[in-house]
């Protein structure tokens, strides 16, 4: 089973997603200059929105940090554990999994679940007795190693001088801890390709249904202490920013997803029903204190089928401009509905089992009858097309 959803949202002016230059990122689509918020920019929003709205619990979520040791030498802390052993330990974890550390930070970001954490300190705490009688004293990463050593020979050195049980203790607990960020965006893990986990979710970068071109606001600050006989600012500068009707989409398999959970279809339509909230409501954070643009989404239509995927995005490969009839909202609803009913002319709607659509602005034409009135009641049809009881 497969969740598509598909958002129209105009942004007033705004700098949601930057680059390295400080500008607003962009693409080429359709021949043209395209606004873009990137997948990644969008997926951390809704990441944190599962967090901040408490949408679901906090061991269902995951942290992603380099900061392991920290994480492991708090737990055994708090424990009752003696703070430096602790932290060795935490070393130890670390070394098991071959990662590299520098100045007690792993060399890459870990994606790791809550209860994978937890798990990780009850796995110290069980081998506390064989692991605190160990030699831990090895040069951290980056630091000279003796007899020309390779970063590569002392990862496996490390991983070699723990005990073998407690290394495949250590990662038995890497199964993703049923945090639904991990089961639905997925996680690679470089030393330990075996527990990688399959994304369940696709994300798209959100490109702009019309062309655009780049703005500059030119600011100026005050000094408010200045002498009453000087003029003019104490600091000048300037922003880019630009203003752009976005394009969104991103999918769900529903299989996948139970699967990453540890076949929980309770927790799995959970997640499908706080990924839709977060997706809908979640705004990238760039430059908001400076902007405001919280503008929720002028359309949200799901799709719910047994196969095939569509990304509607092709409906405005030709940019969208406002004329004396329509605005830019208005055409792109008109344009999403038109290629939606051309696809499904073409290649038919077998498999489909629902397609409810919100509209806040324009209306609609031969998807009026999929029309709902309330985000509520789009996620209740798409929760009633899917397997399993009502969470």
């Amino acid at each position: 089973m497969l969740i598509e959803l598909h958002l129209l949202q105009n942004f007033a002016p705004s700098c949601l997603n930057r680059d390295d230059t400080n500008s607003p990122k962009d693409c080429e689509f359709g021949g043209v200059r395209r606004a873009r918020i990137s997948s990644q920019c969008i997926k951390r929003a809704i990441r944190t929105y599962f967090k901040d709205l408490l949408l679901l619990l906090p061991e269902n979520l995951a942290k992603r940090t380099v900061l392991l040791v920290d994480l492991i030498k708090e737990g055994l802390t708090q424990a009752g554990k003696d703070p430096a052993m602790a932290r060795q330990m935490a070393e130890a974890v670390a070394k098991g999994w071959s990662l590299g550390l520098k100045k007690e930070k792993t060399e890459h970001l870990l994606f790791l679940g809550t209860q994978e954490v937890a798990s990780l300190i009850r796995s110290c705490e069980a081998h506390w007795d064989t692991l605190s009688q160990m030699d831990f004293s090895q040069p951290e990463e980056g630091a000279e190693a003796e007899g020309g050593q390779s970063r590569k020979d002392r990862k496996k050195a490390g991983k070699a001088a723990m005990p073998v049980e407690f290394n495949k203790t250590v990662e038995e607990v890497l199964d993703g801890g049923k945090a639904v960020d991990i089961a639905l965006f997925g996680r690679m893990l470089a030393n330990l390709p075996k527990k990688n986990i399959d994304a369940a979710c696709q994300v798209a970068h959100a490109i702009s249904t019309n062309k655009i071109s780049m703005e500059f606001d030119y600011y100026t600050a005050v000094d408010d202490l200045q002498p009453p006989d000087k003029t003019g600012a104490e600091y000048l500068g300037t922003a880019q920013f630009n203003s752009a009707c976005f394009y969104r989409y991103a999918n769900i398999h529903f299989g996948q997803l139970t699967q990453n959970l540890g076949n929980d279809v309770v927790l799995a339509r959970k997640s499908v029903e706080a990924f839709l909230r977060a997706a809908v409501a979640a705004i990238p954070t760039g430059k908001q204190n400076s902007m405001a643009a919280h503008n929720p989404p002028s359309l949200v239509f799901a799709v719910v089928r047994d196969q095939g995927l569509w990304s509607l995005a092709n409906a405005f490969v030709n940019p969208l401009r406002p004329d004396g009839k329509k605005g830019l909202v208005e055409k792109s609803i008109t344009a999403l509905e038109e290629y939606w009913t051309r696809l499904a002319a073409a290649y038919g709607e077998a498999g489909i089992q629902a397609k409810p659509v919100l509209v806040v602005d324009g209306e609609l034409g031969k998807l009026k009858e999929s029309q709902v009135p309330s985000l509520e009641a789009l996620i209740q049809t798409v929760m009633a097309a899917l397997p399993g009881d009502q969470p």
